[in-house]
C-alpha cells in the first residue's frame, strides 16, 4: 500500500517536531562531564520532567523508524542516532542512581511486605510524577514514607527499563540491574550467617559448632525464602515485567549461586559422619525445606532456576533418607549392645536410660518422622507382635508410632538377654520389673504416651505386675515354704525346727535383698504389700498358735528373732539400694526388743 503524499507530509512533519522537542529535553540533561545536569539526578529533581524525558525518547524512536524507512543517509537519522546514544547513557545513570540511593527502600524485605499487605500498587511507567502520591494512596487505604518511596522507585526502574529495553538498550539495562542486585543478595545472606559451605570444612567441625551452624541454617532459610529470594522475586518481575525471557534470565543470574549454596547446605550435614544426636538436627532440616517447599516451587518457578528447585529437593531426599540410616543404626546399636554391665541391685540399666532418652526425643518429631519413614520406608517388613502394637496405627503419625514401637521392642529383647546374666533368677525379674517400668514411665511422659496408646502402655504395665510376682514368688519361696500350712499338732521340738527355719529363710532374704533397688515408689510399695500379704498373716497363725508351746524355754528371744508386728519395718527396709552393714540376726540379742534387724 503506498502512502498519500499528505499522509508522508504529515508523518515527516510530525518526526521533525518529535526529533526537536527529543534535542532539546535530551541535551539539556546531557550525562557528560562537562554538563552541570551530570551531578543531578533527573527523576529524583523532577518527576514531571522526567515523564517528558521518556515521552520524548519513545517519540524519537518513532522518528529514527519513520526515517529509517524514508532515508538511511538522512542528516536528521544521524542526529536522531546521537540524541538516542545521550539518552541511553543518561538512564543507565538514572536506572543506577535509583537502584543505588534506594538500596534501603528496595531492599527484599520491603518490596516483599509492600508486596504482600495488598494495600499498595506500584503503578505503571505513566504513574512517574507527582500525582504518584495520590494514586498509590487511592490503591489502600494508607502508606509509609517508606512504602510509598518504594513504589515511586519500582515503578521508575520499570519505566526506564521498558524504554531503554524497546530502544534496543535491553542489555545495558539488565547488565546494570544484575550486578547491582546480586550484590543485595549476596550481603543479605552474609548477614544471615550464610557463607560458602564446603563439605570439607563442615567435616572438620566439632558437634558443637555444627550443631550453631545447623540452628543458625534453620532461622536464616526462613528469611532467606520469604523475604530475600521472595522480594528480588517481586523486584523483579516488576522492573522487567514487558519480558518474560527477561525477568527469568535477570532472577536467575541474581540468586542461581546464593540459593544453590543456601539448598546444598542439608545435603552437607546428610552426608556427615559425627554424632548420632545429629538425627534431630537432621529431622528440623527436613521439616524447614518441607515446610518452605511450596514457597521455593513459586519463586524459582521457571526452566532457567530449575536447578535450585532440584537442589532443595535433593537435601530433601538426601536429610529424609540419613535420617532413616541413623533409626536403623539405632535399633542395631541396641541390638549389638554386648556390655556386660550389671544394673547394681536390679536397677535401671543404663541402655535402658539413653535408649529411652533417645526414643522419647524421637517422639517429639512426630508428624515430620512420620513423613519420612513414609517416603523412606525401612528394609524390613516384618510385623509387630499384637502385645506390641500401638493402641491406633491410622493416622498422620502411624508410621512413626510403629517405628518407636520396634525401638522399644528391640530394646525390651535386649534387656531379657541382660536379665540372663545375674545369677540370682528373682533379681532377673526384679531387674525386668524395674527397667519396663523405667520405659513405661518414659512413655508416660512424652509424647510416646499419645502415639503407642493407653492400651500399649496398659498391656506393659501388666506385664511389670507379671514379673513382681515372679520375683516375690522366687524371691520369697524359701520363707513362705518355711511355714507349716498347718500350725496345730506340732510338737515342742517341731515349733523350734519351724521358727529356726523361719529365721534362716528370712535373714538370707533380707540381707541379700536390702541391697536390691526399685526406683519406681509405687511400684516398690505394691511388691512390699504382696510379699506382707502372704507372708504377715501365715507367720503371725504360726507365731500365736505356737508361742505358748515354748512358754518355759531360756533365751526365747534367740529362737523367736521376730515379732508378727516387726515385719513391716524390716520389709520397709528394702528396695531401696542400702548394703546391710550387720553379720547376721544371731550377732545381737537384743534385735527382737528392738524390733528390727541389726545394723
Amino acid at each position: 500500500m503506498v502512502s498519500s503524499p499528505l499522509h508522508n507530509t504529515f508523518s515527516e512533519s510530525m518526526m521533525e517536531e518529535n526529533i526537536e522537542i527529543a534535542e532539546s529535553i535530551i541535551t539539556k540533561w546531557d550525562a557528560n562531564p562537562s554538563s552541570l545536569t551530570r551531578v543531578i539526578s533527573l527523576f529524583g529533581q523532577n518527576r514531571k520532567e522526567a515523564k517528558e524525558y521518556l515521552k520524548c525518547v519513545r517519540g524519537l524512536r518513532g522518528a529514527m523508524h519513520f526515517l529509517v524507512a524514508q532515508n538511511t543517509g538522512s542528516d536528521k537519522l544521524i542526529l536522531a542516532q546521537k540524541l538516542m546514544q545521550m539518552a541511553m547513557k543518561r538512564l543507565e545513570k538514572e536506572f543506577y542512581q535509583i537502584l543505588s540511593s534506594n538500596r534501603e527502600q528496595l531492599d527484599p524485605e520491603s518490596v516483599s511486605s509492600l508486596s504482600s499487605d495488598g494495600s499498595t500498587s506500584f503503578g505503571d511507567e505513566h504513574e512517574i510524577e507527582s500525582e504518584d502520591e495520590a494514586e498509590l494512596k487511592k490503591a489502600g487505604a494508607s502508606i509509609t514514607e517508606v512504602e510509598r518511596v518504594s513504589a515511586l522507585a519500582m515503578s521508575d526502574l520499570k519505566a526506564i527499563a521498558e524504554c531503554m529495553s524497546s530502544s534496543g538498550y535491553g542489555k545495558e539495562c539488565v547488565k546494570i540491574y544484575k550486578v547491582f542486585r546480586k550484590s543485595i543478595v549476596d550481603r543479605g545472606l552474609y548477614l544471615l550467617g550464610i557463607e560458602k559451605f564446603r563439605s570439607s570444612r563442615i567435616n572438620r567441625m566439632n558437634w558443637e559448632a555444627l550443631e550453631h551452624t545447623v540452628k543458625n541454617w534453620l532461622n536464616a532459610v526462613k528469611i532467606a525464602v520469604k523475604t530475600l529470594f521472595n522480594g528480588e522475586k517481586i523486584l523483579c518481575d516488576h522492573v522487567f515485567s514487558a519480558s518474560e525471557k527477561i525477568r527469568e534470565a535477570c532472577f536467575a543470574e541474581i540468586t542461581m549461586e546464593g540459593a544453590t549454596n543456601l539448598f546444598k547446605f542439608p545435603e552437607i550435614i546428610a552426608k556427615n559422619k559425627k554424632a548420632p544426636e545429629r538425627i534431630f538436627r537432621l529431622i528440623e532440616l527436613h521439616e524447614a525445606i518441607s515446610e518452605l517447599f511450596p514457597d521455593i516451587e513459586t519463586i524459582f518457578d521457571s526452566q532457567l532456576t530449575s536447578s535450585i528447585k532440584l537442589q532443595a529437593l535433593s537435601s530433601l531426599h538426601k536429610v529424609g533418607d540419613s535420617v532413616c540410616t541413623l533409626l536403623s543404626n539405632f535399633k542395631s546399636s541396641i541390638q549389638k549392645d554386648s556390655s556386660k554391665t550389671l544394673a547394681p541391685g536390679g536397677g535401671i540399666h543404663p541402655l535402658t536410660r539413653s535408649a529411652m532418652s533417645y526414643i522419647s526425643s524421637l517422639a517429639n518429631y512426630g508428624e515430620i518422622l512420620s513423613v519420612i519413614i513414609v517416603d523412606h520406608p525401612p528394609k524390613e517388613h516384618a510385623q509387630l507382635p499384637e502385645s506390641e502394637n500401638p493402641t491406633s496405627i491410622d493416622g498422620p503419625t502411624s508410621a512413626v508410632s510403629v517405628h518407636l514401637a520396634w525401638l522399644i521392642l528391640a530394646l525390651l529383647c535386649k534387656l531379657d538377654r541382660k536379665a540372663e546374666q545375674y545369677k540370682d533368677v528373682s533379681l532377673s525379674y526384679l531387674f525386668l520389673a524395674n527397667n519396663l517400668q523405667f520405659i513405661i514411665d518414659q512413655v508416660n511422659t512424652s509424647n510416646l504416651k499419645y502415639l503407642l496408646g493407653d492400651e500399649w502402655v496398659s498391656r506393659h504395665t501388666r506385664k511389670v505386675k507379671q514379673y513382681a510376682n515372679s520375683y516375690v514368688s522366687m524371691a520369697w519361696n524359701k520363707v513362705f515354704s518355711s511355714l507349716p500350712e498347718r500350725s496345730f499338732a506340732l510338737s515342742p521340738d517341731g515349733v523350734k525346727d519351724c521358727f529356726r527355719k523361719f529365721n534362716a529363710a528370712f535373714e538370707e532374704a533380707y540381707v541379700k535383698q536390702i541391697s536390691w533397688i526399685v526406683l519406681d515408689g509405687k511400684l516398690r510399695d505394691e511388691i512390699k504389700v504382696s510379699i506382707a500379704r502372704k507372708l504377715v498373716p501365715a507367720y503371725r497363725e504360726f507365731y500365736e498358735t505356737n508361742l505358748v508351746a515354748l512358754s518355759g524355754e531360756k533365751h526365747l528371744e534367740v529362737l523367736i528373732r521376730v515379732a508378727p508386728d516387726d515385719l513391716g519395718n524390716y520389709l520397709s527396709d528394702l528396695f531401696h539400694g542400702t548394703p546391710f552393714s550387720s553379720n547376721s540376726l544371731s550377732s545381737s540379742s537384743s534385735a527382737h526388743s528392738r524390733g528390727c534387724l541389726p545394723r
